[in-house]
């Protein structure tokens, strides 16, 4: 019995494995690594929607145009849905905010008082708002403002 043992013994002293210290030195690259990564990747989602919500108003302006050459006037023009306003009429393939505000889209498209030469247009992703005020008007990321935006830019244009 006392020799199988001995072999037991040996066998045990034989194999390999990992140390404590070895599998904490692991653990800490992993957390440092982590901790490099994450910032970098809220950074890259934050600019994602920033350029989603810009991109959703340069892509509402056409039909804001195309309304203009109907209408000889931006009075009345809103974003509406599936068969009202500028998504039912000029779609162009934009994404309207439904009523619950589940949606990320365009959520106003404003052309202001009778007679309105001028219009605005603001779109929301993720609580990121872009917008813009035309024609000829440069699309603005809300973020960037001296006060950020909120809330929608267009409430409250008379496009006067």
């Amino acid at each position: 019995m006392p020799a199988r043992l001995h072999e037991r013994r040996g066998a045990l002293r034989d194999e390999s494995g990992f140390t404590l210290i070895e599998l904490l030195v692991v653990l800490i690259i992993i957390g440092v690594l982590l901790a490099i990564a994450i910032p970098s990747y809220l950074g890259f989602q934050k600019k994602a929607q920033q350029t989603a919500a810009m991109s959703d108003v340069r892509q509402a302006i056409p039909d804001a145009v195309a309304y203009y050459s109907d209408h000889n006037s931006y009075a009345g023009m809103e974003a509406g849905d599936d068969t009202t306003g500028l998504k039912g009429t000029y779609d162009s393939g934009m994404v309207v905010q439904g009523v619950d505000g589940a949606t990320d889209g365009i959520v106003s498209a404003v052309g202001g008082s009778a007679n309105a030469q001028k219009y605005c247009i603001s779109a929301v992703d993720s609580n990121h708002w872009a917008f813009v005020e035309g024609p000829g008007g440069q699309v603005q990321n809300g973020d960037t403002q001296t006060t950020p935006v909120t809330s929608d830019p267009c409430t409250g244009f008379t496009g006067s």
